[in-house]
């Protein structure tokens, strides 16, 4: 008994509002009232959609971008928690927008792209923002590290214009995913023992594959990747990512469900949860507390490697996959490729022509480009893969109609996550093709003679 008023405390509600609604519409049918009032709210729901993503674009067209190049320090000797203090401080940008802003002029809050890029084996760290945050970027980077160095620089991606049969350039990318729920972390710096700032020559920094990989790019080879993010909490994302220290906690409430048990309290109708983890779960649970107390990103990640035809390397595609597996955890989460610009992408039995592969990785340099994850052209929704599954692409994908889009994947990774993933490399890497500040900077001494 006491569990069936407990069920109706919680579902009562939504119970009435179903009967409710149940009603209205039999007496509308009735009166022949019901399929006309259905079509008005269903047009009325399309019409307010496109005029939400109208205003969202017009918006995003008036944003001016800035892309800075940021020029590692000589020596790097602090861990990648200032780097972790830069990210919260600079680009975490969470405040209420009104419905004035939101719905009729459109606004929505600004995302960020931190980057590294290797053109010809020479590797660079990119910010890209809206021009408008680049004084406080700037500032922010400065606190953590005096000696670094930060300029405006040219899109970089510009130099590729297309991927086609018909132009020099061929090319191969993928985007990443979480193999688990977002909850479980993946491996970070703290792992590694970075936050205790060992001896240099003792240091393990799990970036100094990637860069060591993009650094050993030959003439006429270039290889991108870019972690897009915005704040989770930000409209625009789904009420999954709203909430995810919620959902974060529910998925740890679902691990321990067989483990809980309630208990009646000394006084009457009191109760209490026990719960008794088997020991094999302290690490995860551990894990899992540390991420959710620290600020979360929504996260989209995605990889691009580019070359003149004549110097494209199959080898470098395939190595190129591989540069995450450090970062894998195997009781928590890891990182996997999806969406890859190759020839099974739309495959169901057979595989997609040169043509379409080509077509693929075009699409994954401008995506990249347009550093898209969020708010995305109304054809990534119309076209989107997520609705367009195989074998559909295959048959309505002939020359003249539009293929279907990857549907791009996003996260959310905390603060601690992105700065193991994006910081700058420590002086045991000795990589002659990573750009640094070769001299120290100092304030003049007090005692000058005016």
């Amino acid at each position: 008994m006491d569990e069936l008023f407990d069920f109706l405390e919680h579902h009562l509600p939504k119970i009435l509002l179903v009967v409710i609604v149940a009603f209205l519409a039999w007496v509308l049918f009735r009166a022949e009232l019901l399929f006309p009032l259905l079509g008005t709210i269903i047009l009325g729901w399309i019409g307010w959609k496109v005029w939400v993503h109208y205003v969202q674009q017009d918006f995003i067209s008036g944003i001016e971008w800035v892309l800075l190049e940021i020029v590692p320090p000589r020596e790097v000797m602090r861990s990648p928690k200032a780097m972790e203090l830069f990210i919260t401080n600079a680009l975490y940008h969470l405040s209420f927008k009104g419905g004035k802003e939101e719905f009729w002029q459109g606004a929505v809050w600004f995302w960020h792209s931190l980057e590294i890029a290797s053109i010809e084996g020479q590797v660079h760290f990119y910010v890209r923002s809206p021009s408008r945050l680049r004084g406080l970027i700037e500032t922010q980077l400065y606190a953590q590290y005096p000696q670094a160095q930060v300029r405006v620089a040219e899109d970089y991606t510009l130099a590729v214009p297309e991927i086609s049969q018909n132009s020099e350039w061929n090319g191969w990318g993928c985007e990443f995913n979480l193999v688990k729920s977002e909850a479980y972390p993946i491996k970070t710096y703290t792992d590694f023992g970075l936050d205790k700032d060992p001896k240099e020559e003792y240091k393990v920094d799990p970036i100094s594959p990637v860069i060591e990989f993009f650094g050993a790019l030959g003439k006429n080879e270039q290889a991108w990747l870019q972690f897009v993010i915005k704040p989770a909490g930000a409209t625009g994302g789904t009420k999954h990512k709203r909430d995810w220290v919620n959902q974060a906690n529910d998925t740890m409430k679902d691990l321990l469900r067989p483990y809980t048990r309630t208990q009646r309290g000394i006084e009457e109708g009191e109760t209490a949860l026990e719960i008794r983890a088997p020991k094999f779960y302290d690490n995860v649970i551990t894990a899992m507390n540390m991420k959710t107390g620290k600020l979360g990103f929504e996260t989209g990640i995605r990889l691009v490697y580019v070359a003149k035809k004549e110097h494209f390397s199959m080898n470098n595609r395939r190595d190129i996959r591989l540069i995450f597996r450090q970062y894998a955890k195997p009781d928590c989460n890891e990182l996997l490729r999806i969406n890859s610009a190759q020839a099974d992408r739309y495959s169901g039995v057979f595989s997609a022509s040169p043509k379409t592969v080509m077509m693929l990785a075009n699409r994954m340099v401008h995506e990249f480009r347009d550093r898209a994850f969020f708010h995305l052209p109304l054809r990534h929704h119309i076209f989107s893969q997520k609705y367009w599954s195989w074998p559909f692409p295959t048959f309505i994908s002939i020359d003249g109609i539009i293929k279907a889009y990857i549907h791009h994947h996003t996260f959310i990774l905390n603060t601690e996550e992105l700065a193991t993933l994006w910081h700058f490399p420590g002086q045991i890497l000795k990589v002659p093709s990573l750009e640094r500040i070769e001299s120290k900077e100092a304030s003049p001494p007090p005692n000058l003679p005016t």
